[in-house]
């Protein structure tokens, strides 16, 4: 879960499935003269769609810290048994629907503790903290299935679809886990003759009435108005875990949206 703590004393959280739909919108739009369309398309939105669904065993029973008055973000969440058995869960039912897709995410998910693999320059990748056996064991076992269904693939095709999948994800976690701000995106693909790790510098600039400017421009139609759902609690201060709980389910999803534009 993402969590963010504005300077009213509030709590916005927003789970990280809804941050992938965000994701998997950008996929569903990618496309145009200066960007090729992904393909395979369907599976390509369905990495983005549904990379992170493996988070959906934590969002139905999400902690709180009395002491801090907060929920733990995302990558303060302590890596149990269950959470590595759920997000290992996700990539065998994404790729009992979908094998293409169902490696993407498995790779992704191992990318996050191997600097995504070089596949990002800019937001600068670092590793999350592994120093955990069973975590260990979970990435190296990925790997090695991950390079079994290489094999009969595309390796180099297959690096272009997986940075794709990065950059989707870091700019939807660009809108979700701040306000948003002016950045910038190094290397984004514009088609499948790269390697992964090449392509061009992207700048984000953030324009008033939540408006974003892309540059270049990636999607399908000029005017692209996308969004993610997220709960504002009016407070963060709770008596107990269940206390929070109760409140964040009870509290009605909003919709935050952008609408993004040529620069």
């Amino acid at each position: 879960m993402i969590v963010r703590s504005p300077e009213d004393g509030s709590l916005i959280l927003i789970n990280q499935t809804d941050h992938a739909k965000l994701s998997g919108l950008y996929a569903a739009h990618w496309g145009n003269a200066n960007f090729a369309t992904p393909a395979p398309r369907d599976s390509m939105i369905r990495a983005a769609m549904f990379h992170d669904n493996g988070w959906h065993r934590y969002e139905a029973a999400p902690l709180y810290d009395v002491t801090a008055k907060t929920s733990p973000n995302f990558f303060q969440v302590p890596t149990t048994d269950e959470q590595l058995t759920e997000f290992g869960n996700a990539i065998d039912w994404l790729t009992w629907i979908d094998p293409y897709a169902g490696l993407l995410i498995s790779r992704h998910r191992t990318g996050l503790y191997r600097s995504r693999y070089g596949a990002v320059q800019q937001p600068v990748s670092v590793s999350r903290v592994r120093n955990d056996p069973k975590l260990d064991a979970f990435v190296a076992a990925r790997e090695v299935a991950q390079e079994d269904q290489l094999i009969s693939l595309d390796r180099a095709r297959f690096n272009v679809d997986y940075q794709l999948l990065q950059f989707w994800d870091l700019l939807s976690l660009a809108l979700c886990v701040r306000e948003p701000r002016d950045e910038v995106f190094e290397l984004v693909p514009q088609d499948f003759t790269g390697d992964g790790c090449s392509g061009v510098r992207m700048t984000m600039t953030v324009l008033p009435g939540d408006q974003i400017a892309l540059d270049p421009y990636p999607f399908d139609t000029d005017m692209l108005m996308l969004g993610y759902a997220y709960r504002h609690m009016p407070t963060p201060d709770f008596p107990d875990q269940d206390a929070f709980q109760v409140a964040y389910f009870g509290t009605t999803p909003t919709l935050r949206q952008f609408t993004f534009r040529r620069a």
